[in-house]
């Protein structure tokens, strides 16, 4: 189960992370503007720089889209 795999340009480059975000362990000025939301999406980059926090999953999947990213979700 060693064998090794030339992926190639099969793998997205410029892969970023969305993951849900309790809104309760926001800074209170963010939580302000999450009009009753409990759960916030967070997209981030591989380095852990956080780029955007919307309002739903899919919005987050689709901005990431439009910016020529390849999303992946985190559990």
């Amino acid at each position: 189960m060693n064998t090794q795999f030339d992926f190639g340009h099969s793998v997205p480059r410029n892969i970023v992370y969305v993951k849900p975000v309790a809104v309760a362990d926001l800074p209170e000025a963010i939580r302000n503007q999450a009009h009753g939301a409990e759960t916030l999406y967070a997209v981030h980059r591989e380095d852990g720089e956080q780029l955007a926090l919307v309002a739903d999953r899919k919005l987050a999947f689709v901005l990431a889209r439009q910016h020529d990213m390849a999303p992946v979700a985190v559990h």
